[in-house]
Order: C-alpha cells, then sequence, then structure tokens
C-alpha cells in the first residue's frame, strides 16, 4: 500500500491533473491515501483536494504528511505531474523486491532535449520519487520541503513512466 504526498502552492489546475492520474492506482488498490501538503495557497486548490478526497495539511508541510501517511511506501510527486496509465504495475513489481528509492522514467514527450539537459538542471521531484515511509522520515529531519527529501538522493529507474509537470 502507498501513500501519495504531494506538495503545492497554488497549483489547482495542476494537482486536478495529478490526481486524475492516480485513479487507476486507487481502484487498483495500490493508493492507500493521498495527502496534499499545502504551502499557503492562496487559490481554491484545498477544494480540489477536498473534492479528490484527499486529507489536505494546511501547516506542517511535507514533514506532516510523512507523519500521518498510512502506507509503508511513499510516493511523493509535483503537481502537474501525470502517470501513464501501468505506473502502479511497475511500482508494485519495485516495492516487492526492493527497498531502495525509485523514480518513474520520463515520458517520450517529457525528455529534455540535449541542450536543456547541459545547461539547467531538472528538480529533484520531476519523475517522482518511491521511497520508504522510513526513509522519508529519516530524510525528512533534516529536510523541510519534499524536494529537498528528493535532492540528490539516488535511485532505481521503474519501468512506468511519469509526464513532468509543466514549468510555471
Amino acid at each position: 500500500m502507498l501513500t501519495v504526498l504531494i506538495e503545492t502552492r497554488n497549483d489547482e489546475e495542476g494537482l486536478a491533473r495529478t490526481l486524475a492520474s492516480l485513479v487507476g492506482g486507487a481502484v487498483e488498490g495500490v493508493v492507500r491515501d493521498v495527502i496534499v501538503c499545502d504551502r499557503g495557497s492562496t487559490d481554491q486548490t484545498h477544494y480540489v483536494a477536498e473534492h479528490a478526497g484527499c486529507h489536505f495539511l494546511a501547516t506542517g508541510g511535507v514533514v506532516a504528511g510523512i507523519r500521518q501517511a498510512k502506507g509503508e511506501w511513499l510516493l511523493l510527486l509535483e503537481p502537474g505531474a501525470r502517470l501513464a496509465e501501468d505506473w502502479a504495475e511497475s511500482v508494485i513489481a519495485h516495492t516487492a523486491k526492493s527497498t531502495m528509492p525509485a523514480r518513474f522514467s520520463r515520458a517520450k514527450g517529457s525528455r529534455r532535449p540535449f541542450l536543456s539537459r547541459a545547461f539547467s538542471r531538472p528538480t529533484a521531484l520531476a519523475e517522482g520519487l518511491v521511497i520508504t515511509k522510513r526513509q522519508a522520515t529519516a530524510l525528512s529531519r533534516t529536510a523541510s520541503s519534499a524536494e529537498a527529501i528528493a535532492r540528490g538522493l539516488a535511485g532505481r529507474r521503474l519501468e512506468g513512466e511519469i509526464t513532468v509537470a509543466a514549468k510555471a
């Protein structure tokens, strides 16, 4: 069972796109709960989260989300990222045989051109992050955001694909 954590600020449309891509995993019983960790949104982000049945945390950030997570594994995503239809199978296969963190492969349309890869650095959560709750808890002692937890963390590459969130 997996808890999805999405840290957001004023990104109601991106959050809705990400939540829509999680429906298949919820139907299959892979997603136990979804926690939206807000960082001071002034738009309708909380309504999107609540109408989708998510737990909405207005304070405490991702650290509080990790504490409230019910799943043994966490999936950290950026709002706006969309998972491909087969994402749940790749997560199930990974969590059954490994305790190492993992990231999704970029969907063909999300692959960055060579010069873009050479001269800019993507966000640490661009490809999502699958991590055990225990590892995330340990990392959250020194990191105050999902991005900081994921930064510099080595992991395996999952077969499931992700369409990276568009830059605002």
